[in-house]
C-alpha cells in the first residue's frame, strides 16, 4: 500500500525513478496470503482522500485513480477498499457524517463506481484473476523493467483450462501507440477492461476491443502484438474464444 500509493502520488515525469515501488511487492507476494488493503488510516488525520493524493489536473487525478484500481485488481492478493473510495470521494473520511453519495450524479464519480463494479465482475468471472492469488505459479512478469515508459505488464494464470489474463499498465500521461508487447499465445485477444474507456470518464483511447498477436515473440513470450496503451490506464486482455 505505502509503496504503490507513493508511486501514484508522484508526478508521471518522475515516476521512472520510483519504478521499483510498484514491482517490489512481487518479491514477497507469495510468502503469505495477502490482502491488498487501502485502509482507513490513509484517508484520515489530515492525509486527504485517495483521489486527493493523485497528481495533475482533475482529469488526470481520476485517470490515475482508475489506473491504480486496475493495477490493484490485476495484482495477486485479495482486494479491500475503504468506504467512499469506490466512487472517488474527494475529501478525507469523516466519521461524524455520511458519505457524499450525491457525487454519483457527476459522471466522473459514477464512472469510478462503474469501474469498481466491472473490476469485481471480472475478478469473479475470470479464474486467472483469483484462483492462484497466493501461488507464484499463477503470476509471470512480461515487462517489469520499462521504467522510462512507466509501463508494467504481467500474466495471471488460473488452473488447467483457464484462460490467462494479461494486465498492462501505462502510468505515463501520454498515449503509447504501436507499443510492442509480448503475449503468451498467438491469436485474437479481447480487451476485457480499459480504465480509459469513455464509460468510466476516460479519453476513449484503446484498441477497438481487441488485438491480434502473432510470431515472432517479444519479452520472452512466444507471440507479440503492436497495441495502443492509453494514458494513465490499465488494460486487461484475455484470449478470444
Amino acid at each position: 500500500m505505502h509503496d504503490t500509493l507513493s508511486y501514484v502520488a508522484t508526478d508521471p515525469i518522475y515516476r521512472q525513478h520510483h519504478h521499483n515501488q510498484m514491482t517490489f511487492g512481487l518479491t514477497y507476494a507469495f510468502s503469505e496470503n495477502f490482502i491488498l488493503a487501502i485502509s482507513h488510516d490513509e484517508v484520515v488525520h489530515g492525509k486527504g482522500s485517495l483521489l486527493g493524493k493523485m497528481p495533475g489536473s482533475d482529469w488526470e487525478k481520476f485517470a490515475n485513480l482508475r489506473a491504480y484500481y486496475g493495477f490493484m485488481w490485476g495484482h495477486p492478493g485479495k482486494k479491500l477498499l475503504f468506504m467512499g473510495q469506490e466512487f472517488a470521494q474527494p475529501t478525507e473520511w469523516a466519521f461524524e457524517g455520511e458519505l457524499p453519495w450525491e457525487l454519483l450524479k457527476e459522471a466522473k464519480h459514477a464512472g469510478v463506481q462503474s469501474l469498481v463494479r466491472d473490476l469485481n465482475r471480472l475478478y469473479r468471472d475470470l479464474p486467472a484473476l483469483h484462483r492462484r492469488d497466493c501461488d507464484g505459479q499463477g503470476f509471470e512478469w512480461i515487462l517489469a523493467d520499462a521504467a522510462a515508459e512507466n509501463v508494467f505488464a504481467w500474466v495471471r494464470k488460473g488452473g488447467e483450462g483457464d484462460d490467462p489474463v494479461v494486465i498492462v499498465c501505462n502510468f505515463s500521461s501520454v498515449t503509447r501507440s504501436d507499443f510492442e508487447l509480448g503475449l503468451p499465445r498467438a491469436g485474437v485477444w479481447r480487451e476485457v477492461l480499459n480504465t480509459d474507456a469513455g464509460i468510466y470518464g476516460g479519453s476513449g483511447a484503446g484498441n477497438m476491443g481487441q488485438v491480434e498477436a502473432s510470431a515472432p515473440g517479444a519479452q520472452s513470450q512466444p507471440a507479440s502484438v503492436r497495441m495502443t496503451l492509453p494514458p494513465l490506464s490499465t488494460v486487461m486482455l484475455t484470449p478470444a474464444r
